[in-house]
């Protein structure tokens, strides 16, 4: 399949700039078998998941990985992402722009400390920096919106652009699916039955790059780091295992669990890198349910939905959630794909 086939046209005040109360979200319901659609609200997700049922959540958390700064030598501005940490004070990091970041220059951080522009990958042009400043680093990060939120970042993102249930350190965007959930109805689903199961899959940059090339094939998915513990996976196979079914809640939920998926239908404890790429055709040996948000137009993440749900129902979808004036992207509503 090439890219074009994932495009559409969106209006741009249908871009959420701003989150919703969490809780408050609408809710597109996506039922794929007989192709219909239902129009809810988020609270509305409980209808839909029985006793015995499995939502597996990503429980990683957002770490502050904004800064802004300056090259020491001329004074130009820069911004640095911080993507991952290799060693103390080393991290695999993105600076824009990137001519004002060549090695062995000296960057001042927030106006605080100095970091120093140690190698550059070639191949994407992230920069390795080694920070003077390690114990302390994130207090002086901000929360690294998307740019797609075309503002400044504000105390209330500071809460709102985390799940309630974030415990690992780790990613530089949020699973944003997660965002609509509150206590109370994580709550009502524990008293209803369902089981709730974290594992973690911490979000790169890669997730959000645009696919650069016409042909699927030749995109070349960066790594992201994950993580199912045992107890985990003994939790979602036993779910399987007494005929429950997986709700998972979020693309990147998604790709950790069909990383560590079996040709048996379940699924093992392991950490590492994965960087599978979900495209149509997939075949999904865990998923039987996916909770997601609206995407960007040829976006890996679109991608994906339209493997779970075909190509053609996605667009068609998205085109009836266009019409009913649906939130899209990390802080608007939410899709069930039954």
């Amino acid at each position: 399949m090439k890219k074009s086939d994932f495009l559409f046209d969106l209006p741009k005040e249908l871009i959420a700039q701003f989150p919703r109360e969490r809780g408050r979200s609408k809710l597109f319901v996506l039922h794929r078998d007989s192709r219909k659609f239902e129009h809810r609200n988020f609270p509305d997700l409980i209808d839909y998941i029985t006793p015995g049922d499995c939502l597996v959540v990503n429980n990683s958390k957002v770490i502050p990985a904004r800064f802004y700064g300056y090259r020491e030598s001329t004074g130009g501005k820069v911004e640095i992402l911080l993507v991952e940490k290799i060693s103390v004070g080393r991290w695999k990091t993105i600076v824009s722009p990137g001519k004002k970041a060549r090695i062995g220059d000296v960057l001042i951080v927030e106006d605080k400390f100095k970091t120093y522009v140690e190698e550059i990958d070639k191949n994407t042009g992230e920069r390795i920096l080694r920070f003077e400043e390690e114990n302390n680093l994130l207090s002086y990060g901000s929360v690294p919106l998307p740019p797609y939120i075309e503002r400044l970042p504000v105390n209330l993102d500071k809460k709102r652009y985390q799940t309630i249930y974030a415990e690992k350190d780790g990613s530089v965007a949020a699973p944003t699916a997660g965002l609509h959930f509150n206590k109370e109805a994580l709550s009502k689903f524990k008293e209803k039955g369902v089981f709730i199961v974290g594992i973690t899959l911490h979000v790169g940059p890669g997730t959000f790059r645009p696919v650069r090339v016409e042909n699927l094939e030749e995109h070349n998915m960066e790594s992201e780091r994950f993580e199912v513990t045992e107890e985990a996976a003994s939790s979602i196979n036993r779910v399987i295992e007494e005929g429950g079914e997986i709700f998972a809640v979020g693309t990147t939920t998604v790709r950790a669990l069909e990383t560590v998926a079996l040709p048996s239908g379940r699924i093992i404890p392991k950490k590492g890198r994965t960087n599978l790429f979900i495209h149509p055709p997939f075949k999904f040996k865990i998923t039987d349910h996916l909770l997601t948000n609206f995407h960007l137009p040829g976006s890996t993440l679109i991608m994906l939905t339209s493997a779970f749900a075909s190509r053609d129902l996605i667009l068609k979808s998205y085109k009836e959630a266009i019409l009913k004036g649906y939130r899209f992207y990390s802080y608007g509503d939410a899709m069930l794909i039954l």
